[in-house]
């Protein structure tokens, strides 16, 4: 499955109020809810608490990808989310993340998270990627930003 089929206009916030790694997860999640695809979304958020529980998804360089396989979600999905100020995330660098891809799969949805985890991430490392989506002021710019990110090593 490709990454821009999983992320639509109606699951991105360029404008992230919260101020905390909870809070932000909450915020991300309730896109997906709002968009009808979550059954239940407490336990959705619970679900990508225990995951991050395990360990943080702050990568660094701004950026968090949270991820969780559940049974709250009906179809694949991935939330986009921007903070200007940024969250404490407990990020591996120590800083603050400002970027946010939530990644959410269906329990029966195999390792399709993964592959979307490992996708973005080989994205993520280029700077000028980086800062094209922090740059990024509509969600139509940040489509644009991502149109090729589903092409093998757009990079190399």
């Amino acid at each position: 499955m490709d990454i821009l089929n999983m992320i639509k206009d109606s699951y991105m916030n360029l404008d992230l109020k919260a101020k905390s790694k909870t809070a932000v997860i909450e915020e991300l999640a309730k896109k997906l809810d709002d968009a009808g695809i979550v059954t239940n979304l407490d336990l959705l958020v619970n679900d990508i608490r225990i995951r991050e529980s395990l360990s943080s998804t702050g990568i660094g360089f701004k950026i968090a990808i949270p991820h969780a396989k559940s049974k709250y979600i009906t179809e694949p999905a991935i939330v986009f989310g921007k903070s200007i100020d940024g969250i404490d995330y407990d990020s591996m660098d120590g800083e603050y993340a400002h970027l946010f891809f939530l990644i959410c799969m269906p329990e029966n949805g195999g390792n399709l998270h993964l592959k979307a985890l490992a996708k973005l991430s080989r994205n993520l490392i280029h700077e000028s990627f980086r800062l094209s989506l922090e740059e990024a002021k509509t969600t139509k710019e940040v489509l644009e930003v991502l149109k090729d990110i589903d092409k093998e090593d757009q990079y190399a």
